[in-house]
Parts: C-alpha cells; sequence; structure tokens
C-alpha cells in the first residue's frame, strides 16, 4: 500500500502537459528516489480519468475500460509516494471522487493529498475556446462568452468550462473527505515572469526537490494568436463533415496547429475582450478571498488569480482582419504541401523496396534447383504417400508453411 498518493486534477492550460511529460520521461529516476508514476504509455493516466467519469471521448472510451482500476491496483501495489496526474479528473463528480480516493487506499491507510495547479480567468477563457477549437469545435467566440457567461450553464460548454475551471467548486468536491493542510493550490506566475518559476512550484508540492530530473521536456500545448484560431475554426467548419476524427488529430491539431500556425508568435494574441474584465475581476476576488479562509496549503500566490489588465489593442476573432487570415493559410497551405511531399518522397522509397524485393524472389524462382523442388512437392501432394511423406518432412524441420 502506499504511504502517500499525490493526485493532481487540474485545471487545463496549467502546464499539466510539460509535469506529466516531465514526470513520465523520468519514470526510473523517480523509482530509485521511492516516488511513482505509474504509466506504461504517455497517455495512461488520461485513459484511467476517462474511465473513471465514464467520458465519452472520440472513440477512446473502449480502450479506457479498465484503465483506472489497474491504475489503482499498481499504486496500492507501491510502498511509497505515488504520483497521478490529469487535468480532465477536475470535472469529476463527488461519486467519482469517493470511488477513486477509496480505490486508492484513503480508507485503508494511504494519505492522500490532492494537487490543483490554476490560472487567472483572464487568460483561462480565451484559451478554453482555443482547446475547443483545436479539438474540432465550429463555435464563434462571442458565442463561446455567452455560454461561459450564463448562469445556468445549460449548455454542454458552460458546464464544462465551470467544472474544469471554478476552482472553489472542483477544491470542495475533491478536498471533501480530506483536511485542508492535504489539498495543494498551485498558482501560475503572471506572464512575463521566469519559465522555470512554475516548474519550481510544482516539484515543491510533489516534493521533487533535490531528484536530479530531465526537464527538457518534449510534450507542450502551445497556444495560437487569434487570426491563426479564426483559421482552424474555418477549417472545422469546412472539413468537420468529411475529415475523420482519426486523421484530423494529426493533420490539423498537430500538422497544422501546434507545429506550424503556433510558431507565428508576431500575430495579435487571444486575449479576453476588454468589457469582461469587470466581470472577471469581481469572479476572482471572490474565488481568492473563499480559498483564503478554507486554510488550504497554497504553493505560489493567491494574487496570482487576479489577471492582466485589458489589452490595449484587442483582436477579435470574430471578426479577424482578414490579411492576417489569409497569411495565416498560406503557412498552413505550404505545411500541407510540404509534408505532402515528404509523404511521396517515403511513398516512392517504399515502391523501390518492394520492386528490390519482388525482383530478388523472381531471381530466386527462375533457378534450376527451386523448379526441381517445386515440381518434387507438386508430385508428391498429388498423392496420399507423398503428402504423408511431405508431412513428416515439415514436421521434422519443425515448419508451418505450406512449403517446402
Amino acid at each position: 500500500m502506499s504511504r502517500k498518493v499525490l493526485l493532481h486534477v487540474g485545471t487545463p492550460k496549467t502546464g499539466t502537459s510539460y509535469l506529466q511529460d516531465v514526470l513520465f520521461r523520468n519514470r526510473e529516476v523517480l523509482a530509485a528516489a521511492g516516488i511513482a508514476y505509474p504509466a506504461d504509455r504517455p497517455d495512461a493516466h488520461f485513459l484511467a480519468a476517462l474511465d473513471l467519469m465514464q467520458l465519452p471521448w472520440g472513440g477512446l472510451q473502449a480502450e479506457a475500460i479498465g484503465a483506472w482500476d489497474a491504475l489503482a491496483e499498481r499504486v496500492r501495489g507501491h510502498d511509497g509516494t505515488a504520483i497521478i496526474s490529469h487535468e480532465i479528473l477536475a470535472t469529476a463528480s463527488r461519486s467519482q471522487i469517493g470511488r477513486a480516493l477509496d480505490s486508492l487506499g484513503h480508507n485503508a491507510g494511504a494519505e492522500v493529498h490532492v494537487v490543483l495547479s490554476v490560472r487567472d480567468l483572464v487568460r483561462q477563457i480565451p484559451a478554453e475556446w482555443q482547446e475547443n477549437v483545436k479539438h474540432r469545435a465550429q463555435l464563434g467566440y462571442g458565442a463561446f462568452l455567452d455560454q461561459v457567461r450564463d448562469p445556468e450553464r445549460a449548455t454542454r460548454i458552460g458546464a464544462w468550462f465551470w467544472g474544469v475551471q471554478e476552482i472553489p467548486d472542483i477544491l470542495d468536491r475533491w478536498g471533501q473527505e480530506l483536511p485542508p493542510e492535504q489539498v495543494h493550490v498551485v498558482t501560475v506566475p503572471p506572464p512575463g515572469g521566469a519559465p522555470e518559476v512554475l516548474w519550481k512550484r510544482f516539484s515543491q508540492a510533489f516534493g521533487l526537490d533535490g531528484i536530479d530530473l530531465d526537464l527538457e521536456g518534449e510534450r507542450h500545448n502551445p497556444s495560437l494568436g487569434a487570426p491563426e484560431t479564426t483559421l482552424l475554426r474555418r477549417i472545422n467548419r469546412k472539413a468537420n463533415a468529411e475529415l475523420a476524427p482519426a486523421d484530423y488529430r494529426p493533420l490539423v491539431r498537430e500538422l497544422l496547429a501546434h507545429q506550424t500556425l503556433s510558431r507565428r508568435t508576431s500575430s495579435p494574441r487571444l486575449a479576453l475582450p476588454p468589457d469582461l474584465h469587470p466581470w472577471v475581476r469581481e469572479l476572482s476576488a471572490s474565488w481568492i478571498a473563499e480559498l483564503g479562509a478554507r486554510g488550504y496549503d497554497v504553493v505560489g500566490d493567491l494574487a496570482d488569480l487576479v489577471g492582466a489588465p485589458p489589452v490595449a489593442e484587442y483582436a477579435d476573432p470574430d471578426r479577424p482582419r482578414e490579411k492576417q487570415v489569409a497569411a495565416a493559410a498560406v503557412d498552413a497551405i505550404t505545411a500541407l504541401l510540404l509534408d505532402d511531399a515528404r509523404l511521396r518522397r517515403e511513398e516512392q522509397r517504399l515502391r523501390e523496396e518492394l520492386a528490390d524485393v519482388r525482383g530478388a524472389l523472381e531471381r530466386a524462382y527462375a533457378t534450376p534447383s527451386y523448379r526441381v523442388r517445386r515440381a518434387l512437392v507438386v508430385r508428391l501432394e498429388g498423392s496420399g504417400l507423398g503428402r504423408g511423406l511431405l508431412g513428416a518432412y515439415r514436421r521434422a524441420r519443425g515448419r508451418s508453411s505450406r512449403s517446402a
């Protein structure tokens, strides 16, 4: 039974992809320090979260069956500290959380800690819309904002957003059975600060200080500018009906969004509309007061949740400068052409290799010895005695094929 379990449950867009990549790649180093990150593939904890919450996710839920119980069993089997991390766990219900804590040994002697990484709503709201667009959404920014501000949260967008972003509610659900000192809030520093500050906060929350880890992360989830996000949404509207999800991820989300459009850093950044800042400031102030009163362990500063002031020049992605969108589209088309050329070269290489193999086989078949052996096999297979002799020969050779 693990003596201590650190359960990182979100929120999205708070450095979670980087954290999980570091933990996965350093599993052996962590194990030597008595810390288990039980995962045999990078998305193991994601599949476990899908299984725990029974979430539909583009067909992956079938692959996820049994993943949570398998993960919990590995945690219980480790004698030391274990870490679990995935941001979609933030939206788990109270009953799902109860099941998770029980399966991790909460009522059997394990000391379970919940870790929540948080970032200001000034950045989280536009980032959440962009993530929706990168997952095939066609909803405009204004419509998204209307659904987020709907007090009834009657839409799927509104319900999901607040499920993974309403910090006091997430901590209330996940901390329902835990003392406040076992609930840790890691705040993301304001923009413009040193990038290593967030990692130092994660390291403190997870007890990783002093462990020599490789921090050169490979996984990241880069953001896009306003015109690039607009282009992606237009592609979704045009291509979603014909482009299967299995093709969308490598072509649109990875090649276009992450590998191409995210490099256009001079474009206007996606931002919160200036007229929504008063609402966000009021809501954030109430959250800060609530969290401060609960006595959680805060790694960082709750003031980080205030957020930056409105941008000087707001770029509305619903009314973009078409020249900027067109420039992004040229880069996207260029990336697709270069990738198609790469695939054509690879196809040609494989064709040449296949032709070489065929040529070698034809030369082998044309030899006199092969023709004699083949004629003998044909004659033997024509009689019962011959088939028996062939069978005995093949068994003696230990072969299962039909060839001699």
